[in-house]
């Protein structure tokens, strides 16, 4: 199923980096020759989505950049995202590199840092003023910006549409409160004949789910002060956040507590889950056998901005992708001149009708209010990114956040002490390169 991948950084070697600064003098600056096969050509790195789910949008961009560039071959080549970073990490240590790399926007921070991408000027490009902060923000460093927005994906509220008429609500709530007594309703209906049944999904190490209760809160995972990051979940905001998470688990959820939520639309398609907290796109995946998912459940979800209780909308960790040039290619100009037309208000059209948020607020409004992403459309304003730290890939690589979130789930640690431990383990790699 197309976007189904975390937003997971991976870190880049010093030696790598080094490698990269050395050569880059060697180039070719902003030149208009090609990098990788030669003037001719112009070699494009995107993840497989863009291949699976718009490929249209692939074939039109290349019609129009012919046009400027008549002559030129655009050799896109589509990458897994397992193996994406690797594969540029390897590229970049040596000559032959892409001359545009797609990125997931919590990739993006230590390349940047470590001189990986060319600058690009963003007045160049459609709509930068409005562009999604939580994107933006991923491609800015000391007043310079260093790649360009291409789409997000936000969570929401998923529920089943047959179980709330069952217990005789009509719509889904639009408050904290209303949120709690539907679950309470669904609870005391289904849970006292199926002590298997969860009112709420919530496997204990979602980490993003658990970090936007964090958000809504005023927490933070991490925060910077005088030049460096430290841990930041041990604060009264941040614990106050984790608090209500856990007492969201407490008392709506009956699965394995250890679990991720990697298997979402299996778990939830067996039928015994009234709600649940996820990607838009796992509202069809529920019935999707190719997913995991259960046909029987087909039509059954729907979506639903998801209310906090902070009065707001949940604040949801906002997924998406970037493009970059990198500095050792050969053909910057070109390369911008491609990503220009790709990420344009023509193309976010495009990638609206493909049901994909775009990456700015202004066409925001023209996604479907009734379509499948009209509720992330209006949760996305409210996006988050995880901290825009050099070391915060090995802090996801070290898994601290699920780890301290199982531990608070299965009641192994208080959320105090999981909380103060997670600290410690952030404080140990985030400042690192």
């Amino acid at each position: 199923m197309r976007r189904s991948r975390s937003r997971t950084a991976v870190r880049t070697s010093g030696a790598l980096v080094l490698a990269l600064a050395a050569t880059a003098c060697d180039s070719g600056g902003n030149g208009g020759s090609a990098g990788g096969g030669g003037s001719d050509e112009l070699t494009v790195w995107l993840t497989i989505d863009a291949r699976e789910s718009w490929p249209g949008l692939i074939t039109a961009t290349n019609k129009r950049f012919a046009e400027r560039y008549p002559g030129v071959r655009v050799d896109v080549q589509y990458q897994q995202w397992t193996s994406k970073n690797q594969k540029i990490d390897a590229a970049l240590a040596g000559r032959d590199v892409p001359d545009v790399v797609e990125m997931g926007n919590s990739e993006t921070t230590n390349y940047i840092i470590n001189g990986a991408f060319s600058p690009i000027d963003e007045q160049k490009f459609d709509h930068s003023k409005d562009w999604l902060p939580a994107l933006a923000d991923a491609c800015r460093l000391n007043g310079k910006t260093y790649c360009v927005p291409y789409y997000a994906g936000a969570r929401v509220g998923i529920y089943r549409t047959d179980l709330l008429r069952e217990i005789g609500v009509a719509k889904p709530p639009s408050t904290y409160p209303e949120l709690l007594s539907v679950l309470d309703k669904m609870k005391a209906r289904f849970g006292r004949t199926d002590k298997n049944f969860s009112a709420f999904h919530m496997p204990g190490r979602y980490w993003n789910a658990a970090m936007a209760y964090v958000k809504d809160a005023g927490g933070e995972m991490a925060v910077q002060q005088d030049g460096r990051w430290r841990g930041a979940l041990s604060s009264p905001e941040s614990l106050k956040g984790l608090a209500e998470w856990k007492k969201l688990l407490d008392t709506y959820y009956t699965g394995d507590r250890s679990k991720d939520n990697s298997d979402e639309p299996g778990v939830v398609g067996q039928g015994k889950t009234g709600m649940f907290y996820g990607n838009t796109w796992e509202a069809n995946a529920a019935a999707d056998p190719k997913a995991g998912g259960n046909p029987a459940m087909k039509g059954k979800f729907a979506t639903f901005p998801f209310p906090g209780p902070s009065g707001k909308l949940l604040p949801p960790f906002l997924g998406g992708s970037t493009l970059a040039v990198p500095v050792k290619s050969r053909s910057q100009d070109m390369a911008r001149e491609w990503i220009r037309l790709f990420t344009d208000r023509e193309s976010q059209r495009t990638l609206i009708k493909a049901e994909t948020l775009p990456n700015n607020t202004v066409q925001l409004r023209d996604v479907p209010a009734d379509g499948i992403n009209g509720a992330a459309a209006i949760s996305a304003t409210r996006g988050w990114v995880t901290p825009l730290a050099p070391g915060w890939g090995a802090v996801e690589k070290s898994n601290v956040l699920p780890e301290m979130l199982q531990a608070i789930a299965t009641d192994k640690k208080s959320v105090e002490q999981a909380a103060k431990d997670a600290d410690r383990a952030i404080d140990a790699v985030i400042n690192d390169n």
